[in-house]
């Protein structure tokens, strides 16, 4: 039987020779170098072309918003982690960064899936002509599975998440407020009604909003969480040298969780 042709293997990533080096049709020395920043750099990587001003200034703040959040478990996880391994600094990020799921850090993906569901991308529009109504099934259809709406309800900031209104109004500035937004919106209201708790829209569910106006598919939301958190996890490290908690925090922890059993402690 004769062998069908195979496809040819290609990618418009990037290429390099022996004095050059192309990133997305780009040469890296003189036009990204200096030129870029690397918020900038990664909606290249992402988009294939450079951002527009306004594209720069929202999705940089949008990597922005995640970078710190204080001593989360991610964060532990990463002291800890560099703790017992100093030499890989690379396997402390990388644990820390495996802790952003659907109750820390990761619902931009949750609640860009959600609104592209009903709404779709930019370039590829659902119909959807009453945007209450639409907010009311999506509430209905998470209370009735008893699962939590993702980018609603935070366990600090109430009944406002601070991010969340400086993140709209700078999507309001660059012309990226949009379908999404108004629906995410009117999400968190509705789920507020049919609950009758305090659950603010929070942070990751305002960036899953404006990744859907920025027409970027649901399962790249979660990248860019990645993304800035790295950045904080790093600087988490940059701290631990400076001022080293993550041993007494191991030597406290299990102090007091084998307390109970050690026969000389009443």
């Amino acid at each position: 039987m004769p062998r069908r042709k195979a496809t040819p293997i290609r990618s418009d990533m990037g290429w390099s020779t022996a004095d050059r080096i192309s990133v997305k049709g780009l040469d890296l020395p003189s036009e990204i170098l200096g030129h870029l920043s690397l918020g900038d750099m990664a909606w290249l990587e992402i988009k294939g072309v450079r951002p527009t001003p306004a594209e720069s200034r929202i999705f940089n703040a949008l990597l922005c918003t995640l970078v710190e959040h204080g001593m989360t478990p991610f964060a532990l996880v990463t002291r800890l982690t560099y703790l017992g391994a100093p030499e890989s600094l690379q396997a402390a990020v990388a644990a820390g960064l495996s802790g952003l799921g659907t109750t820390f850090a990761g619902t931009a993906e949750g609640s860009a899936r959600m609104l592209q569901a009903v709404l779709g991308t930019r370039q590829a529009p659902k119909a959807c002509d009453d945007l209450p109504a639409a907010a009311r099934q999506i509430v209905a259809d998470h209370r009735a599975r008893r699962a939590s709406i993702p980018g609603i309800g935070h366990p600090v900031h109430k009944p406002v998440d601070p991010r969340t209104p400086r993140l709209f109004e700078i999507a309001r500035e660059t012309g990226f407020y949009g379908r999404h937004i108004e629906l995410m919106s009117l999400v968190q209201q509705e789920a507020e009604r049919a609950s009758g708790k305090v659950l603010p829209l929070n942070a990751t569910g305002a960036m899953g909003a404006i990744l859907c106006e920025l027409d970027i598919d649901w399962r790249l939301a979660r990248g860019i969480a990645v993304m800035g958190r790295a950045v904080g996890l790093v600087g988490h490290i940059a701290e631990e040298l400076r001022n080293p908690i993550a041993k007494e925090i191991y030597e406290r922890v299990e102090d007091e969780a084998s307390a109970h059993a050690r026969p000389d402690v009443d």
